[in-house]
C-alpha cells in the first residue's frame, strides 16, 4: 500500500506535533483512510498506542539482539 507508507514515514518525521488525523490529513488521506492505516500498522506490530503524547501513535525501535556464541 503506497498511502501505508507514506503515512508511516510521515508518523516518524511528525516528532509529536500533529495528532493522527491531522497528520493523515497533511498528507491527502481522510479520517477513515487514516484509521484503517493505523489499524494496519499496529497489526503489523510497526507503530505503538501511546496515550500521553499529543499524537497518540508512535513508530516502534527496531530492537538488535546480540547473538549468542556457541563456546
Amino acid at each position: 500500500m503506497k498511502n501505508k507508507d507514506r503515512y508511516y514515514l510521515a508518523l516518524k518525521e511528525n516528532k509529536n506535533q500533529l495528532n493522527e488525523i491531522d497528520l493523515g490529513a497533511t498528507i491527502g488521506l481522510d479520517a477513515n483512510e487514516t484509521r484503517t492505516i493505523i489499524a494496519i500498522l499496529l497489526a503489523e506490530h510497526k507503530i505503538n498506542y501511546v496515550a500521553s503524547s499529543c499524537c497518540h501513535y508512535s513508530v516502534k525501535k527496531k530492537i538488535t539482539r546480540k547473538k549468542k556464541n556457541d563456546y
